[in-house]
Parts: structure tokens; sequence; C-alpha cells
């Protein structure tokens, strides 16, 4: 019986911890800003893809710059596309400095289909943004610009 009570006694500790209970819970936030990206191809381009670097400056409530690998494909359809990327954020999201990781899944359709995934990767922010999750959004009008939903778990604080 005493078992049995120990495991359930561990397991509501665990899930309060994952949960944040006790913490005063995590508020989203949101950051805006653009980037400015220069891309620069890594290897020949084969019938399947094409690999590129690229380096980002951003510049709002992100300031600093990245760095990162991207993979594109072309579709036999001209205007549908599709591309993987990871890119490592160095500076400060709301004055708040550190690092961390973004991962990118994107589809393009011809016609104007786009579906992008942008994520933070968990547990990969560093100082002061330990603890931080989030998606990102990216939208170009004449600029490339982005808004990061994300929240910082206050037990990293």
């Amino acid at each position: 019986m005493f078992e049995k009570r120990g495991a359930l006694a561990m397991g509501a500790a665990f899930l309060v911890l994952a949960l944040g209970a006790g913490a005063g819970g995590d508020v989203e936030q949101h950051a805006k800003g653009t980037f400015e990206v220069k891309l620069t191809p890594v290897t020949d381009n084969s019938a399947a893809s094409a690999r590129m670097s690229s380096v980002k400056t951003y510049s709002g409530d992100l300031i600093g710059t990245s760095k990162g690998d991207m993979w594109t494909t072309e579709s036999g359809v001209k205007g549908s596309a599709g591309y993987v990327a990871i890119e490592k954020f160095e500076g400060t999201l709301d004055g708040k400095h550190g690092t961390f990781t973004l991962m990118h899944h994107a589809t393009m359709r011809r016609g104007g289909d786009f579906q992008i995934r942008i994520v933070v990767v968990p547990e990969s922010g560093t100082g002061e943004l330990a603890g931080l999750s989030g998606t990102m959004t990216m939208g170009e009008k004449g600029f490339h610009s982005y808004t990061l939903d994300y929240t910082i778990a206050q037990t990293s604080r």
C-alpha cells in the first residue's frame, strides 16, 4: 500500500512540476519586428534539394542575429516548393539576453497556399531565455517581418 501511495505522490509531484502549478503561471507574450536575411548556397543543387546557410539580423523586440541551415526542394510544378531549416538566435528578446533555436517546416503550393510552422526547440533557451517556448510566424510585405508568441517558464528564471 505504501508503495502505491509513494508512486501516486511522486506522479502528482511530477504533474505539478510539468504544469507549473504554484509558479504563478506563465503568461504568453508577443514579440514583433523585422529581419534581413542573407542566403548562401552550401552545396551544388541536386535533383532533389539544395542546401543553403542563412544569416539573419533581427530588429524590433528581438535584437540580434541568427545563423542557420536550410534545405529546399522544388516540385515539378512552378511555384510549388518546400523547405526545412534550423537557426540559432543570439541576442535579446524584450531585453532578456540569451540564445535559442528555431525549427522551420514549410510548403508552398502554386497559387499562394503557403504553410509554415516555426517553433522554438524545447529547452534550447539559454541565459535569461532559459525556459523559452513558443511559435513564430513570418510575413513579407516589402520587408521580412515576424511575430513570436512565447512564454518563459517561471521556474527557469
